[in-house]
């Protein structure tokens, strides 16, 4: 089997089409047709239907292409990173972040990359949801990222994790800024709130609508916001109280309060993943190494902060 094949076949399978797909691949149809076929003997298995107009994957044909995916995206990325260190350049870095991350992780993780001595082109990409950032990990478009996943079993991918607990940001002329208590969940049923945008981050949407559901209300949204910086500026404004992670504190507006929350069914998490394949690969580890050093930090800096509040 060879990378051109597997080429072939995820330009057919993306396109849906073998005449549409030679066009692309400036060949002509019958040899292309005979190289599928030829992949098809070599794996042992069909993995395309010929429809009377274009194909369809089979079962087979689906879980082949995400490998052929990934195996062409980590032959190209060996590919640059080898020219990378022939010619001098230097090794690009692509991470996957969520946006509620950006603010309070990215900054902290250039520096500290910086100061290792490693010379680095930092790609960062903001990938949502959880599952989207996971699958291009897999395909070897970025080599390590930064999640909020749903409660659930860890995955091959994740290499640390940090608790970021949900909190309640507040006016500081509001009535539950006025002490530091603990501020019940099913309390703020008649509150209205800011929230992270769906749109921008649908885990976190997500999640925080799950809590508002499990604590017996649906939560009264009437502002949204693609950033936690707007979100907290919309509540330093007073148009309502918001549930973001604690690490928040970070960036907290001078006239915000954070509450802790109680009551809640769920917890939020930070988790760093890493390809499960390139657990021996040294430049990967050292990587990983600064980015699990770098979540620890952050998780220390907010319980630290957090107690101030």
């Amino acid at each position: 089997m060879e990378l051109r094949h597997l080429r072939y076949f995820v330009t057919v399978a993306e396109l849906g089409s073998i005449s549409r797909a030679a066009a692309k691949l400036f060949m002509a149809q019958p040899p292309l047709s005979a190289q599928i076929r030829q992949l098809e003997e070599e794996v042992g298995a069909s993995l395309l239907v010929r429809l009377p107009r274009g194909v369809q994957l089979t079962p087979a044909g689906t879980s082949f292409l995400e490998d052929a995916r990934a195996i062409l995206a980590r032959t190209e990325q060996a590919t640059q990173r080898a020219r990378e260190q022939q010619s001098g350049q230097r090794s690009t870095l692509r991470i996957g972040l969520m946006p509620s991350a950006t603010q309070s992780l990215l900054p902290g993780l250039i520096r500290r990359f910086e100061s290792s001595g490693l010379d680095l082109h930092i790609e960062a990409q903001e990938r949502v949801p959880s599952s989207r950032q996971l699958q291009a990990l897999r395909n070897a478009e970025i080599d390590l990222g930064f999640i909020r996943p749903a409660a659930s079993s860890p995955q091959p991918e994740w290499a640390a994790q940090i608790d970021d607990p949900y909190c309640l940001a507040v006016p500081e002329q509001h009535a539950l800024a006025q002490n530091r208590q603990a501020v019940p969940l099913p309390s703020l049923a008649s509150e209205v709130f800011v929230a992270f945008s769906r749109y921008a981050e649908s885990d976190y949407f997500d999640q925080t609508a799950a809590l508002c559901e499990e604590a017996g209300f649906t939560a009264d949204v009437r502002h949204t916001a693609t950033q936690f910086m707007s979100v907290l500026a919309m509540v330093d404004c007073g148009l309502g109280v918001a549930i973001v992670p604690a690490s928040c504190a970070l960036m907290l507006p001078p006239r915000v309060r954070l509450r802790p929350l109680i009551g809640l069914q769920r917890n939020s998490r930070l988790v760093l993943i890493r390809s499960a394949d390139r657990v021996q690969d040294p430049w990967v580890q050292s990587i990983v190494e600064l980015a699990e050093l770098e979540l620890n930090a952050l998780a220390q800096a907010v319980q630290h902060l957090f107690r101030e509040i």
